[in-house]
């Protein structure tokens, strides 16, 4: 980063490639016998990314856990996924995180809070302090932390997809802010969050449009009428059944943005290189073999 320049801070939904290499990748194992499939494909994906993009700040973020707050709240909450990872992925979430600070990439948890929180609070803190934030991921929820003013956009690292606030608009249909009162008119399979019957992606954007957001949805069909919403009676008479509902799944698609005890200073996410000992060390416990020859960069003074 050349002086003067806004800094940009790139931070990684790290669950997120975690999985996906764990589905991508066939069983990898350590001498040892220790499951490692799933961890080479996210230091892979890690070492491209750091390759492509040359980021001077950059921070690894993980669930705590497969459970958060959100299961108290809600216990069919990603009630799919189960409390528990795969036997064989639950150790490789160490790895993973070995493998991100072996590559001098910081890394944040929280008890209790989903990685999506983690990147809320530190994206408001960061922005606060003057910096621009890229949040990389492919998880639709963190678009609403997407702001207005340019300092914080997603990047969807698969679909090589880049959203600003326009750019969320134009896909869902509503402002960045909008995003969990859109969820929880839609649902979300992903997260085993339950939407209102009869809205779809373009109904719910139509009435948020209309109205605001669902505080502002009237109780009377003939307002919704007057609006002109494509079955206007039918969307008003699901919305008023399933109302509470509606504003139980909006409370768990809202990011919090201020964890607790998750104080940054911008120069610990100062990207400077990887650490060579500690990632040798590494490959060699794993038997990764030549992924080092792709480390873009050591740090000089290790």
């Amino acid at each position: 980063m050349k002086a003067g320049e806004t800094p940009v801070v790139h931070l990684i939904d790290a669950h997120v490639y975690v999985f996906r290499a764990w589905f991508a990748l066939p069983p990898m194992y350590a001498v040892d016998g220790t499951p490692c499939g799933a961890a080479y494909g996210f230091a892979n994906t890690l070492i491209r990314y750091l390759g492509e993009r040359d980021p001077s700040h950059v921070a690894c973020c993980f669930d705590f856990a497969m459970t958060s707050f959100r299961n108290e709240l809600f216990p069919g909450y990603k009630a799919s996924r189960g409390d528990e990872a795969p036997a064989e992925l639950e150790p490789q979430f160490a790895l993973c995180q070995a493998a991100a600070r072996a590559l001098g990439i910081p890394v944040f948890e929280a008890e209790r809070y989903e990685a999506d929180d983690v990147i809320a609070t530190l994206t408001e803190r960061l922005c606060a302090d003057g910096a621009r934030v890229v949040i990389v991921s492919a998880d639709k929820d963190l678009c609403q932390l997407v702001r207005e003013d340019g300092a914080a956009i997603h990047h969807d690292l698969q679909r090589e997809r880049t959203l600003d606030a326009s750019g969320v608009r134009e896909r869902f249909g509503v402002a960045p802010a909008r995003i969990p009162d859109w969820l929880a008119l839609v649902g979300d399979a992903v997260d085993d969050l339950p939407g209102v019957p009869s809205f779809g992606p373009k109904s719910a954007a139509a009435a948020l449009a209309a109205f605001g957001d669902l505080d502002a949805f009237p109780a009377d069909p003939l307002l919704w009428s007057a609006a002109g919403l494509r079955g206007a009676e039918r969307l008003a008479n699901r919305f008023a059944e399933h109302r509470e509902r509606a504003f139980e799944v909006r409370a768990l698609a809202t990011l919090v943005r201020d964890v607790p005890a998750l104080d940054v200073e911008l120069d610990q996410l100062a990207w400077r290189g990887a650490d060579a000992p500690a990632f040798d060390a590494l490959c060699r416990r794993l038997g990764w073999g030549r992924i080092a020859t792709r480390v873009p960069r050591w740090r000089p003074d290790v």
